[in-house]
């Protein structure tokens, strides 16, 4: 049974004045699977927060069907296992860290008594915020403001966790200790599904990762997979290329890049064992192939700019 499921979904909106329709959201499917880290990835308007507004309830799809656990997410059972830290929270400036964790525990229906208090405990442990729980919120730092809050997430012990930017304005250290928070919540066996622009963040936390663009769902896979860039190879030699060997590899592929001791090459396997075989046939010592990659921006940045011009 898929976490989060979606068949066809499609969101419309209509435009307040010029009563123009939006589409949001275009015929979109995907999953997500049991703990795991999923990244939902898009630049701002691409349907981000229409999807996690849907996932949520907070608004229906025009057409479509989602589900969390199995359960549409109309049904309010559906949400009984979920965790949510929103964008920009805002807690009561003149509460600690504490009675915030206290406060919300007692709104989701935690009753209040030992139980409760043994979750706030190790939440606060958790996110090393023990040594503050009883300092008042205003004298939190943008780092202990996001902790606290997956804290509040994490209250009452959700199978799945919906963080909106969890890392936005957040120095490095506490990035590196948020990271390490969401690693061991996955460790648990629980879900996490997070949109962010920090791409860097996200490619070293997530499984797998959505790109989203004008509606559509125009990528979706493991990260590993998805910055390998394709059908792009290094060969790297020990000694430097002679003109004739040059020449010979342009024979074979036109376009390739050719250095000092390096060729670079997109025209897919069949050419570079062709090019490999050259090189041997001239004694050209090979060093290593490569299958070069992509970092996560890279790819992001790639693929919009494509889908645009489309």
């Amino acid at each position: 049974m898929h976490v989060i499921e979606t068949q066809n979904l499609y969101k419309e909106y209509t435009q307040k004045f010029s009563k123009q329709k939006v589409n949001a959201l275009n015929d979109f499917t995907f999953n997500v699977e049991q703990g795991e880290i999923f990244g939902l990835l898009g630049p701002n308007g691409a349907g981000k927060t229409t999807l996690i507004k849907i996932l949520l309830a907070i608004t229906f799809p025009t057409n479509g069907s989602a589900k969390l656990f199995g359960t549409d997410v109309k049904n309010h059972r559906a949400k009984t296992k979920v965790g949510y830290l929103p964008e920009n929270h805002k807690f009561p400036s003149y509460l600690t860290g504490e009675q915030v964790l206290k406060y919300y525990g007692q709104l989701s229906g935690m009753s209040a008594g030992t139980d409760m208090n043994k979750r706030i405990d190790e939440m606060l442990g958790m996110m090393n915020l023990t040594q503050w729980r009883n300092t008042k919120i205003k004298k939190y730092s943008k780092g202990m403001m996001q902790k606290l809050g997956l804290a509040q997430s994490m209250l009452s012990d959700p199978d799945l966790i919906f963080l909106d930017e969890p890392t936005d304005g957040v120095d490095p250290i506490g990035r590196k200790e948020i990271r390490d928070i969401l690693a061991q919540i996955k460790s648990r066996g629980k879900t996490i599904f997070l949109n962010s622009h920090l791409l860097s963040e996200v490619e070293m936390i997530c499984d797998r990762v959505a790109i989203l663009n004008k509606g559509d769902l125009i990528k979706e896979g493991n990260v590993d997979d998805l910055t390998k860039a394709e059908n792009i190879f290094a060969i790297h030699t020990v000694d430097a290329l002679t003109m004739d060997v040059k020449q010979k590899v342009l024979a074979i592929d036109g376009n390739a890049g050719i250095g000092e001791k390096e060729i670079n090459t997109e025209a897919g396997i069949d050419k570079l064992n062709s090019i490999i075989d050259s090189l041997r046939s001239d004694g050209v010592k090979i060093q290593t192939v490569n299958q070069k990659t992509s970092t996560l921006e890279e790819l992001f940045i790639n693929v919009i700019k494509k889908d645009n011009t489309n």
